[in-house]
């Protein structure tokens, strides 16, 4: 038998302390090749519940982009920070993540009590609890991730319209075979990361 997981733990925590505004952070995107790393920073009703919310990367599409609609118009509070491709090859995309993270949390129309982050560590005014594997065992950074992922999505959705050969509406800028073969045939976009080996190795070999 599965044990079920109570991902409410962490904020239960927290409202046995009177803090209420909890604000769950997690980005997506360090993996792909072009685009930005995008983070969102949400705050929940307290004791909320959304059924089949968990890990993005563990629901389907279509469950997502369900959970997304649900979660806008729940959701106290929603904030999205966007760092874009060359700023990641300046600062490296470990940097970029956190500095996602704070500008989603900056982005929230309200100042959360404390912030729950997935795995990493943040420096703000804020007081933070940074959890291993946050994405499935806090509800607040569930819900963070699912916004996320749908977010960048989107913008991965608008980049396949404009380049349809490099398969972005499929492989979201990750490097499946077809996009790295698309870099070869068809050669760097502006929006690629110039830091990251499939790319830079293109730029190297045809420079």
């Amino acid at each position: 038998m599965i044990k079920e997981i109570n991902n409410l733990k962490y904020e239960q925590d927290l409202y046995k302390n009177d803090i209420k505004l909890i604000a769950g952070v997690d980005e997506v995107g360090r993996g792909p090749l072009i685009g930005p790393v995008v983070a969102s920073a949400v705050i929940l009703p307290t004791n909320y519940q959304l059924e089949g919310l968990t890990d993005s990367k563990k629901i389907t599409a279509k469950k997502r982009e369900m959970l997304y609609k649900v979660l806008m118009k729940d959701a106290i509070a929603i904030g999205i920070g966007v760092i874009d491709n060359e700023t990641i090859d300046r600062i490296n995309i470990y940097e970029a993540s956190k500095q996602a993270m704070i500008q989603a949390i900056n982005n929230l129309k309200i100042k959360p009590e404390h912030v729950l982050i997935d795995a990493m560590k943040l420096n703000i005014d804020v007081p933070t609890t940074s959890i291993i594997k946050g994405d499935l065992l806090s509800i607040s950074i569930s819900a963070a991730s699912v916004i996320a992922k749908v977010t960048r999505d989107k913008m991965m959705i608008d980049l396949h319209k404009r380049y349809p050969m490099y398969d972005f509406d499929k492989n979201k800028g990750y490097p499946t075979k077809k996009h790295c073969n698309a870099i070869k045939e068809h050669g760097v976009l502006k929006e690629h990361r110039k830091s990251y080996g499939p790319v830079a190795d293109y730029i190297k070999n045809n420079s």
